[in-house]
């Protein structure tokens, strides 16, 4: 108990900062207006961390790096706060842990979407600004698979085949954060 509250109190707030960073990279990257609710509230979790790094971290044509380090810095020092917490640094092995729980994030996200994507593809009533957001941000993910992934009776699948497909991808990423953890010790 006295680690798995820190360290869920940990996740939930990398996953929403860390999360946030990552969106506005996203968002940035397909060219998605910020004028929105979403759009508003990014930024306004992510200004603090993302904009002072600009400073030394520059963009690379459309993707926005600083919101990338930002999250993996969060996630580094969720890492190095629950390494203190059982009293084992492992300084050396940090980064690449870090940089594998950054991925998952990465899966964890995006498959968040996919959902909220297919969920609103069913709903009749949905509100359009959402829709039209969730849309332009998923829309990338699915494409690919449409080619090769006919509609059966009218649905599309690919949503579906997506998300199978992310969650293979976090369970070969879990795989090798056990085995990136276990090298340490």
């Amino acid at each position: 108990m006295f680690y798995q509250i820190p360290s869920f109190l940990l996740d939930v707030i990398t996953g929403l900062l860390g999360g946030a960073c990552l969106l506005r990279m996203y968002m940035q990257y397909h060219r998605v207006p910020f004028g929105n609710p979403l759009g508003r509230f990014v930024f306004a979790l992510t200004d603090w961390i993302v904009m002072p790094l600009r400073r030394i971290v520059p963009a690379v044509r459309r993707w926005d790096l600083a919101s990338v380090v930002a999250a993996w810095l969060l996630i580094t020092v969720k890492y190095l706060l629950l390494m203190l917490l059982v009293g084992s640094v492992r300084i050396t092995i940090l980064p690449l842990l870090s940089l594998f729980g950054l991925l998952q994030l990465t899966v964890s996200g995006l498959t968040a979407l996919l959902v909220v994507y297919a969920v609103l593809s069913w709903v009749p009533g949905a509100s359009p600004m959402l829709k039209d957001l969730i849309d332009r941000l998923a829309e990338p993910l699915v494409r690919p698979l449409r080619r090769f992934i006919p509609l059966v009776g009218g649905v599309d699948l690919s949503p579906l085949a997506a998300i199978v497909l992310l969650q293979v991808a976090a369970i070969v990423i879990g795989n090798l954060l056990t085995g990136v953890y276990a090298m340490g010790r």
